[in-house]
């Protein structure tokens, strides 16, 4: 029977594609126009350096319009190669989404001017799925992987959802479907980012099962 992992040496993420339902990578995220406030542009630019392992891709995405005055996002996606390499505790799809929020007035309720949002959703089988454990384990990767990098940060919050699904009648796909997802947000003290994306990179990692990653599979956001 699968068990959780609780820490591992997993790191995470990847270029660009279309990453989820509605997004795609060529969108525009940010116009880089004189407008746009220089940390916010600092900010964008750590995100885009982060180091991730090759077996995810990591893109721009479209940002959400209008919950602040100024946004970028990137999107994240597992991708299993013909290698015969099956990742540990996944059966299908992983992916994510990790969203810059910024605004230079500052925001009472993020205690800071920059806000990062996370989404992450994994297929995931059945013996994994209905383990009571499941949301603990899944929110402690998110809090080890942030905490593991040293890069303080505000109010911390979310929500670790395991859902089954059972199809019936004329409906393609598996007759019983397992699915971890996991909502975080959190404010961003400095902009130095590059952290952050890579924690919820690695957390995406350990959502997918993926194998613990070396340094030599580690490339940056423009595949180099």
């Amino acid at each position: 029977m699968p068990r959780l992992r609780r820490r591992s040496a997993l790191l995470g993420a990847p270029p660009t594609r279309c990453v989820g339902p509605g997004l795609t990578s060529r969108a525009v995220t940010t116009s880089g126009s004189p407008a746009e406030p220089a940390e916010f542009r600092a900010a964008v630019e750590a995100m885009n350096s982060a180091q991730v392992r090759a077996d995810i891709e990591l893109g721009p995405i479209r940002p959400p319009q209008r919950l602040a005055p100024f946004s970028y996002a990137v999107g994240a996606e597992v991708v299993h190669e013909d290698t015969g390499v099956v990742a540990e505790q996944s059966e299908g799809d992983a992916f994510g989404r990790l969203i810059l929020l910024f605004d230079p007035e500052g925001d009472e309720a993020w205690n800071g001017t920059m806000r990062l949002v996370a989404y992450i959703q994994a297929d995931l089988d059945a013996a994994v799925a209905s383990d009571p454990l499941l949301p603990e384990v899944a929110w402690s990767w998110l809090v080890d992987a942030l905490e593991s990098r040293h890069e303080p940060l505000n109010a911390l919050g979310g929500t670790v959802t395991a859902t089954t699904s059972v199809r019936y009648g004329d409906i393609a796909g598996p007759p019983h479907a397992h699915q971890l997802e996991l909502r975080a947000s959190w404010t961003a003290t400095s902009v130095e980012l590059a952290a952050h994306v890579e924690a919820f990179c690695e957390v995406l990692a350990y959502a997918a099962g993926l194998p613990p990653a070396g340094v030599a599979q580690l490339k940056t956001l423009g595949g180099k």
